[in-house]
């Protein structure tokens, strides 16, 4: 591989990493709180508000049932009107976020769901509010599986990323088809292979090693 498609390829990687970390942060600040809205609204939840979490539960349906690839061409227009262009790794921020954040909901909703109905029934029963038992019972309690969810959510945005490269978004997956595909660099293609393999690895070893340490504190 030359020093220009070397500088390239660390260029492609760090794209990869700024576009699934700023994105697996936005799903985590606003799918967490959607994840606890469906647990808290749900019949028998400390908030309990069946309009409302059918209302939820379909607008994050709909958003989890439109492959990405199309999601990614339809929010063109808002990702336009939000950072002022469609193409680069700052647009494409915005359809994997989007994307991101009703998936994680949905696996925060179901972490959220193993936690023991009796502790929360104890904390309702010591005269504990809504915010105190989501605070002190449903997140500690289920913290294991959120971070793993997270993990996996990190994972699967980095697939989402390579495939956003196929308009424009940079990163691994643009590199792999511009210069990989279009322009026969079977180096660059391995390369690209190797390295998104090493960045799934990292992160699912990273995320069950927290996960580990987190059931031993539990």
């Amino acid at each position: 591989m030359s020093p220009i498609l070397f500088e390239l390829l660390l260029r492609s990687i760090w794209e990869t990493v700024l576009m699934t970390a700023a994105s697996g942060l936005i799903s985590l600040v606003f799918g967490l709180p959607l994840g606890l809205a469906l647990i808290a609204t749900e019949r028998g939840g400390i908030a309990e508000s069946p309009w409302v979490n059918r209302a939820l539960g379909a607008v994050i349906n709909g958003f989890r049932s439109v492959p990405f690839i199309i999601l990614l061409v339809a929010l063109i227009p808002v990702t336009r009107l939000i950072v002022g262009t469609s193409i680069g790794t700052w647009a494409a921020i915005v359809p994997l976020s989007i994307a991101a954040t009703p998936y994680y909901a949905r696996i925060a909703e179901v972490s959220l769901r193993e936690v023991d109905r009796g502790l929360i029934e104890a904390a309702r029963a010591m005269g504990g509010n809504r915010w105190t038992i989501i605070r002190e019972v449903l997140v500690p309690e289920a913290l294991p599986g959120i971070v793993a969810g997270f993990t996996v959510t990190l994972v699967t945005l980095i697939g989402a990323s390579a495939m956003a490269g196929a308009i424009g978004a940079g990163g691994l997956g643009d590199l792999a088809i511009r210069y990989g595909y279009q322009r026969f660099e079977t180096s660059v293609m391995i390369a690209v292979v190797i390295v998104l393999i090493i960045l799934v690895c990292g992160i699912q070893w990273a995320g069950d090693r927290l996960v580990a340490r987190l059931d031993r504190r539990g």
